[in-house]
């Protein structure tokens, strides 16, 4: 049974400090449509840039999950994504009028009530799974971390650390499913230890901390100096250290807290993969470095995935799903220029296409008459205008858009296309077509023999109706 994309059902907004920059913030959770995916929006800069929750837009992982794009930066984003996660979304814009999210109690658990205040509705478009296909690993031996991905049938998480400390030494938590982290993770708050406390107050880099907002680990001998002089900074009459070893300002919900808190971090930094994983998560001494390089590393199972479903033979005498009459009610090319004779599938996701080359063709006037080869630009061009019956097989009537490279990445010329052959070209789709931008996958077929490969980004564009002559 297809699971349905899900988004939310109104706007609804908090507000608060970012935790590092201390600066007031309005944080606004918007719908979005189908294959949106989650996106912030800065809209207290000029053009308001949308910067896509992506682990290739991590620019920062110091403290806290920073992503980059369009020139706009959002901070500490990993428990507003752990949050759209744990409410089962897929489609929301997250709207900031400030550089960080704001910290809220240190935790998830408000941005859930949130979320679950607005309502969640189900959309027409399935939802796309990644399942983890084998084991993936990522280890960092000079820290020992080490985490694996396994195959199951369900979102799982385990999670180990271990400080070498005596206030914190080793914990872990873990969730069955995905469904448990209202319940088990998300009020878990984030937590630091009083040196780090102290370093960061010192070169100003925590401004928005009250002491309310996260966990303090007492990990060394403290005088009653320095804890008045916590008090003083955090506008408190008194502080004092609590028998579990953390300052008295706020009771553990949890005796492996810190535990939970980073199993919350990794589900918000791993929500950066940009689809909904199914497999068991094992994670050892995690921080927001690991979590994303090893986000990078599924994205990159997930492609090479995508490329091994590309390579399937087909059969170019196949009847056609559409003939080049119906091909050039589609696109606008028309000889000498086009290079698609039929379709033979299309889904929301692919298409397959045939190019029979034969020696009538014009640029073998002059293309090594001596010795007739395909050329490999007019490969890509014929790539290209399969994938473009798959962008314009989205819009409204095809008639009216045209679609134009801005990008091609990654091309590999394997074998020569010979006069007689006949490629079968294959363009999925990388992931969604989000505002007009299309990426795909592209491979050319002769027989069982890739000949040509590439990644082609390519935009749909309306055509702009001249005004008829007064």
């Amino acid at each position: 049974m297809n699971v349905r994309q899900r988004t939310i059902n109104k706007e609804i907004s908090a507000s608060g400090v970012g935790l590092h920059t201390g600066a007031n913030v309005t944080l606004t959770f918007c719908p979005a449509p189908e294959n949106h995916g989650f996106k912030f929006q800065r809209i207290d800069l000029d053009g308001q840039p949308i910067i896509d929750a992506d682990a290739d837009n991590v620019t920062d992982t110091s403290r806290g999950t920073t992503i980059t794009q369009n020139g706009a930066s959002v901070s500490t984003v990993e428990h507003v994504m752990a949050s759209l996660v744990g409410m089962d979304l897929d489609n929301v814009l997250i709207k900031l009028d400030g550089p960080e999210t704001p910290i809220m109690d240190g935790s998830s658990i408000q941005f859930i009530d949130l979320l679950e205040e607005a309502g969640t509705i189900e959309q027409n478009a399935d939802r796309e799974y990644f399942t983890i296909p084998h084991n993936i690993t990522y280890t960092e031996a000079d820290r020992k971390v080490e985490i694996v991905a396994m195959p199951l049938d369900d979102y799982r998480f385990t999670c180990m650390i271990d400080y070498n400390s005596p206030v914190l030494g080793s914990q872990h938590a873990g969730i069955n499913t995905i469904a448990e982290f209202k319940k088990e993770i998300a009020s878990c708050r984030t937590f630091c230890f009083l040196h780090e406390l102290e370093y960061q107050l010192q070169h100003n880099l925590i401004k928005g901390g009250d002491l309310n907002n996260a966990i303090v680990i007492v990990d060394k001998e403290v005088t009653k100096d320095e804890l008045n002089h916590l008090a003083k900074l955090f506008n408190r009459k008194d502080i004092d250290v609590a028998p579990q070893g953390i300052l008295n300002n706020m009771e553990l919900r949890y005796q492996n807290e810190p535990a939970r808190h980073k199993l919350l971090d990794m589900i918000g930094d791993l929500a950066l993969v940009g689809m909904h994983l199914k497999g068991h998560i094992m994670a050892a001494r995690p921080g927001h470095a690991a979590n994303v390089a090893f986000a990078k590393k599924i994205k990159a199972a997930i492609k090479k995935e995508k490329n091994k479903k590309i390579q399937k033979v087909y059969d170019p005498s196949a009847k056609p799903l559409y003939d080049i009459v119906q091909i050039m009610d589609i696109l606008p090319h028309r000889q000498p220029f086009l290079f698609v004779d039929k379709i033979l599938e299309l889904s929301k996701n692919h298409v397959v296409g045939v190019k029979n080359v034969t020696m009538n063709e014009e640029f073998f006037k002059g293309h090594f008459p001596g010795a007739p080869v395909f050329p490999g630009v007019i490969q890509i061009e014929a790539m290209a205008q399969v994938g473009g019956i798959l962008v314009l097989s989205t819009v409204p009537d095809p008639r009216n858009y045209l679609t134009y490279f801005l990008k091609i990445d990654n091309v590999r010329f394997r074998a020569q296309v010979l006069p007689g052959d006949t490629i079968v070209f294959r363009c999925d789709l990388l992931e969604p077509i989000r505002r007009g931008i299309a990426q795909m996958k592209g491979v050319g077929m002769v027989g069982e023999k890739i000949v040509v490969e590439a990644e082609m980004m390519a935009q749909i564009s309306k055509i702009k109706q001249t005004e008829p002559a007064q």
